[in-house]
């Protein structure tokens, strides 16, 4: 680690949180002569990469800078009054549990930047394409770098739009209605936290997070509370997404283009489980407690559900999508987070934010890998994409890409690297130990195992049993991904799949080196949330 100067630290986290949306007016701007190269397109692609490149450093700066002796200190912090009359303030700060997201984010962006070079979606203009990921990238680091509850609600919503438009206008078939489906979801939602966020705010006398973390709950009553962690909860609940506020999801992620895909799941779905723990866990301690049997429920419901869900889809001749599987597994993923943070105790609260940033890494390179495969065989149907049996007829020609044959994808034959990183990523997602899926989903159940006090111990039990159930069918599912995508006979006629590309092994390759490493050396995380969390919950006072 490296001694920053904390203003060289504070201008750091600014620029992190303002560039993008710079470098997004930029990128509508004509590119000076000098820039252009041999094509415009080409060079605004460029500048995405540039920008999103600078901001990574500087996320990677920042991370150097921090005093990791004290994750549980407010740093790089900005406090600026910005409009009086309503006590609202620049408040920028990251702490330990903040921080790791802060840099998923930044890198999860660059990588789909670096992929789009190279790959660009089809669609509209590359200008737009290239100011709608900057300005989604500025909106999620801002809601995960701001310490004042209007203002995380500003950055909460700016993701919306440019979401929206990636989804309706560079997505793939279904994608107006699955774009509309996204916005008036998360509006919705949107709606009810608003007033829930204004209700803490007014009754509380401030809107500043670190004064109501500080505060814990005191200054307002038990039905306040209440309230607010109920319409807050619902808003958040739609972004995570909460069973059964999640059918959104797998329409938005099926139609979504592979970058729209990789954000949605490593980054925006975040969001929503980071405001549970930063705004309502310290905040409205005492109506959180009323509503996380209920939360923990609802949590290992999606885990089951997902689960089913995905079997449904895998289950040979049931035209299931290999996106849309993966955008079901979310929501049990996600459920596992639900769970822990549902716990109330530092353990289920840690596995809660390491199970965040482990499927930021799986599922965004789940997403990557899938288009890769979508890009060569031209379906993400699995009948297509699978050996079919001798008593299932193949599918039609139109739904067969022109170098498919019914051998199926038989990745480990035809594209041997791709299959193996398409087994390896599915490995991890099931929650192999040794690999990043692992710590967060073991210690949000041992959180299950122990809840906090004034919880219901035998629910919790009985919740952490599902969970665990949750845990097989995850590995059945996956695992019948692998045989019918991966393996299969090749016939000696049967054309071969392009195997990864330079630039595909440049997007991927640290996304693989970071779920081992976060596998192997978990304490590198954990000992950046663990103090963070035990400040949280002990209401600022530790």
């Amino acid at each position: 680690m490296i001694d920053i100067n904390e203003s060289v630290m504070q201008f750091l986290l600014a620029f992190v949180v303002v560039g993008p949306l710079l470098g997004a007016v930029a990128a509508l701007l004509p590119a000076p002569p000098g820039l252009k190269g041999k094509s415009p397109e080409q060079a605004v692609l460029r500048h995405g990469v540039t920008v999103t490149g600078a901001i990574l450093a500087a996320a990677i700066v920042l991370a150097l800078g921090f005093d990791h002796d004290h994750p549980s200190k407010m740093q790089a912090t900005t406090d600026i009054s910005w409009i009086p009359a309503l006590d609202v303030r620049i408040h920028l700060g990251i702490d330990g549990i903040s921080l790791p997201l802060l840099v998923l984010t930044a890198l999860l962006t660059f990588l789909c930047a670096l992929y789009s070079y190279f790959k660009t979606p089809a669609g509209p203009s590359p200008k737009a394409f290239v100011a709608l990921l900057l300005l989604l990238e500025s909106g999620t680091l801002a809601t995960f770098a701001v310490l004042d509850l209007l203002l995380f609600f500003l950055a909460f919503e700016m993701v919306l739009i440019p979401m929206y438009f990636l989804i309706a206008r560079w997505g793939g078939e279904g994608r107006t209605q699955a774009a509309w489906k996204f916005i008036l979801f998360t509006l919705l939602g949107s709606v009810v936290m608003l007033l829930g966020l204004l209700l803490i705010g007014i009754k509380a006398g401030t809107f500043d997070m670190m004064a109501l973390a500080t505060d814990n709950g005191r200054s307002l009553t038990t039905s306040v509370q209440v309230i607010a962690v109920l319409a807050v909860g619902i808003g958040l609940a739609v972004k995570t997404p909460m069973w059964p506020l999640h059918s959104w999801l797998p329409d938005a992620h099926t139609a979504a283009p592979t970058v729209g895909s990789v954000l949605l799941a490593g980054v925006l779905l975040k969001m929503g489980t980071y405001g549970f723990v930063r705004i309502l866990l310290p905040a409205a301690p005492d109506g959180f407690r009323t509503f996380a049997p209920y939360l923990a429920a609802f949590a290992v419901v999606g885990i089951i559900y997902g689960s089913l869900a995905c079997l449904a889809l895998a289950k040979q001749g049931a035209k299931g999508d290999l996106k849309r599987l993966i955008a079901y597994s979310s929501v049990g993923h996600m459920g596992f987070v639900l769970l822990g943070i549902a716990t109330m105790t530092p353990t289920g609260v840690n596995g809660a934010l390491f199970a965040n940033i482990a499927h930021g890494l799986i599922t965004g390179l789940l997403f990557f890998l899938v288009g890769a495969v979508k890009e060569r065989t031209g379906s993400t149907d699995l009948d297509t994409l699978s050996l079919p049996s001798p008593d299932h007829q193949p599918p039609t020609s139109g739904s067969t890409a022109p170098n498919q044959l019914p051998s199926g994808a038989a990745l480990y034959g035809k594209a041997p690297r791709l299959g193996g990183l398409l087994a390896f990523t599915v490995v991890a997602s099931l929650g192999l130990p040794g690999l990043a899926g692992f710590w967060g989903e073991m210690l949000a159940l041992f959180g299950a195992f122990r809840p906090a006090a004034g919880l219901s111990r035998p629910a919790f039990l009985t919740f952490m049993a599902i969970a665990a159930f949750g845990t097989l069918l995850t590995a059945a599912y996956l695992l019948i991904v692998v045989r019918r995508v991966c393996m299969g006979p090749v016939p000696h006629q049967a054309p071969k799949l392009a195997d990864v590309h330079t630039y595909e092994f440049a997007a991927w390759t640290p996304l693989v080196a970071l779920t081992v490493v976060a596998g192997l050396w978990p304490r590198a995380l954990l000992g950046l949330t663990d103090p963070a969390v035990q400040q949280l919950l002990a209401g600022g006072t530790r």
